[in-house]
């Protein structure tokens, strides 16, 4: 489960969900260098408010590789499957109306600014890191780029922005390739299981989620890649067929 040391303005994981579905979003501002609409707010129920970020469906740019209108559906998924595994990858994060209709919200992580993100996005030592590779081969994240790197001062990495995740065809593209073909480590190995165990439980939240936002044949990829995570006992390599980094990869 997601940290509670302070990146959350004070918030814990089950507070800060109760306040994203509940609250009142007031926006403060736009993230311009982002290419779809991402609105810093503030979220409050008039005893507690937290920053957050907000990225309406409407304000989403159309895709060649996937649906319309889906990446928000595709940030709460990443989410999902985050929570699953038991690792705290993903900020919370709701799908829920807000000032321009529909969208993503999640909360905004006050990271450690004084942590060099490259030099981050370089090391094979680092737990947090690796299980995000993990994470990331999962959801099939085709942008897993050192800026969505979120270190926070209490030591946890979060990372963001997987709107462009769950595609069917592999797309996997990352910074984070310093453990294919390694062993997945025996953690990784015990969290997948409990993973397809959910996924294999129709009745299960993540299941739902999936379910939700998520196409028939998405949700289906997502099993196999777990399956097959499991079987092989391996990180991925990169598909020969599609670019293995994202660019800009900062």
């Amino acid at each position: 489960m997601s940290e509670t040391t302070g990146a959350f303005d004070g918030l814990g994981t089950a507070e800060g969900l109760e306040l994203l579905h509940g609250g009142d979003l007031t926006v403060e501002g736009r993230l311009t260098s982002a290419s779809n609409a991402t609105l810093y707010c503030t979220v409050s129920d008039g005893a507690r408010s937290a920053a957050c970020v907000y990225k309406p469906v409407a304000g989403e740019r159309p895709l060649w590789d996937f649906p319309d209108g889906t990446l928000a559906g595709r940030e709460v998924s990443a989410y999902a499957v985050s929570e699953a595994l038991g690792w705290g990858v993903v900020p919370p994060t709701v799908h829920r109306d807000g000032p321009f209709g529909e969208g993503m919200v999640q909360l905004w992580v006050h990271g450690d600014t004084t942590v060099d993100l490259v030099a981050l996005s370089r090391e094979a030592g680092h737990t947090g890191l690796r299980r995000m590779a993990v994470f990331d081969a999962v959801i099939n994240n085709s942008d897993r780029k050192i800026g969505h790197l979120l270190p926070t001062p209490g030591g946890h990495l979060y990372g963001c922005d997987h709107g462009v995740s769950f595609a069917e065809d592999y797309k996997l593209r990352t910074v984070l390739w310093q453990w294919q073909g390694q062993a997945l480590t025996a953690e990784s190995l015990e969290a997948l299981e409990a993973v397809r165990a959910l996924l294999a439980d129709r009745g299960s939240a993540l299941s739902h989620t999936l379910d939700r936002h998520l196409t028939g044949a998405e949700g289906r990829a997502v099993r196999r890649r777990v399956e097959l995570l499991i079987e092989h006992r391996i990180h991925p390599y990169p598909s020969p067929d599609w670019p293995s980094v994202p660019w800009p990869p900062v």
